[in-house]
């Protein structure tokens, strides 16, 4: 029964964290505006989801984030959108299988890297407020990394295209989305996902406590 118990509320933690993913990912509030660019904050809640449930929970999340940014892509598309939907892809059937990678295979790493991350750091007994943000940060960049890296390597010549420059400064480009963008989402990661992962975890064990 305590095992029966402890499954349900599992699933609907995770279904709570999951509506968060859905509300971020298709609200403004996914956003948020720096002074030269906008940093999304979907992946934030896969992270948080990842330290408090567990890998397979953020694996899970990054999969509900990344099926959002197939329907997004597909719905409202934009010039990358072949990077993110079978739908849009030019290259036919292999352009939509890696799409679907990039859309979704990298957001579900981002969980599960971030879930086995935090476990090896409680297990070395780092403290908490260093251990979530670190999460964060590196959660935020294993979302930009391999999304951007996937990008290049995969469908470098269409990115090109897209962008109408050269194949030789596909690579510049991805670089500087990566510092542009990327770095100031890793940082935002890192300072949200230890305010609001430091309040969760003190409920969720004052929860199980009393349970």
């Amino acid at each position: 029964m305590n095992k029966q118990k402890k499954d349900t509320r599992w699933l609907v933690q995770l279904a709570l964290m999951a509506a968060v993913v859905v509300v971020l990912a298709n609200t403004p509030l996914g956003m948020i505006q720096l002074p030269v660019i906008k940093a999304t904050t979907v992946h934030i809640p896969v992270i948080i989801g990842a330290v408090l449930l567990g890998p397979l929970a953020g694996g899970i999340l990054g999969g509900v984030f990344g099926i959002c940014s197939v329907i997004s892509a597909t719905t409202a598309p934009t010039l990358l959108s072949f990077a993110f939907s079978p739908f849009m892809s030019t290259s036919g059937l292999p352009g939509a299988i890696k799409a679907l990678w990039i859309a979704i295979g990298c957001r579900i790493l981002i969980g599960v890297v971030a879930g086995w991350l935090w476990i090896a750091l409680q297990r070395l007994h780092v403290n908490e407020m260093v251990a979530l943000p670190v999460v964060g940060f590196v959660g935020s960049m294993t979302n930009t990394i391999l999304v951007m890296g996937s990008i290049y390597v995969l469908l470098g010549a269409q990115y090109a295209e897209a962008k109408n420059v050269a194949m030789s400064a596909v690579l510049g480009l991805v670089m500087g989305t990566v510092t542009a963008n990327g770095i100031p989402e890793a940082a935002a990661a890192a300072v949200l996902v230890a305010v609001i992962g430091k309040a969760l975890l003190a409920f969720l064990r004052r929860a199980r406590a009393t349970a």
